[in-house]
């Protein structure tokens, strides 16, 4: 088998001496998608976001591409490994100020032909593209935070039950998109959702409960 891109060795978590994950070891091989699934407050949005590098482990460590995480450059990681959150984090600007801004912070000129592109495989007319934020539906600004999360493919997509609160036009547009990714570019897909009909495209099935990987068995 070849080497993970992400591997999580005896990882534990605690704030002030709670432990919400305990003794999680875990491989994450390219191309994947691994969904984790349990209850409320069992450690699935916690392991996500260790996994993220939006928090540190208290014990353990987290390796990608075979080094271990502490040694690589926040900003490098995040890069390529992307964190999409359940409510479109968006400022409070146009459409395009929010999908060149990527471009932006890697000092690159916006190609915006591309980006257009992106909204329209996310079914966003293009006469949307000058439109305030604050004028689209919630469905409309997850699909555009989507897109701004994928216009530097990143290796890994971490996704936080992001269509939990969308209907079901909205969730197979992100699905159809995500899944297409993963097929053609070998994107890894690690995602939490309670919705049992998103289950059907992961190749394997974690389930944690009480912070503890109960199993991981591959489908």
């Amino acid at each position: 088998m070849d080497t993970p891109i992400i591997s999580l060795k005896q990882i534990s978590f605690k704030i002030a001496q709670k432990t919400i994950l305990e003794d999680i070891t875990l491989d994450i091989q390219k191309g994947e998608v691994l969904t984790i699934t349990g209850p409320s407050g069992s450690g699935k949005s916690t392991l996500l976001k260790l996994i993220g590098s939006l928090f540190s482990p208290t014990e353990g460590e987290i390796i990608y591409k075979g080094k271990e995480l502490k040694q690589i450059d926040p900003e490098v990681y995040r890069k390529e490994v992307s964190y999409f959150f359940q409510n479109a984090s968006l400022f409070d600007q146009t459409v395009k100020d929010n999908l060149t801004f990527p471009y932006f912070i890697r000092d690159k000129e916006a190609d915006e032909s591309y980006i257009k592109s992106y909204l329209e495989k996310v079914k966003i007319p293009e006469a949307y593209y000058n439109k305030p934020v604050a004028e689209l539906s919630g469905g409309e600004k997850q699909r555009v935070a989507l897109v701004r999360n994928l216009l530097f493919q990143p290796e890994v997509l971490l996704l936080d039950e992001v269509t939990s609160s969308l209907d079901a036009n909205n969730k197979a547009i992100i699905h159809s998109v995500i899944s297409d990714l993963n097929k053609s570019n070998q994107i890894t897909v690690v995602k939490i959702t309670h919705d049992e009909t998103e289950l059907s495209d992961s190749t394997r099935l974690l389930h944690i409960v009480d912070g503890r990987l109960e199993e991981n068995d591959g489908k």
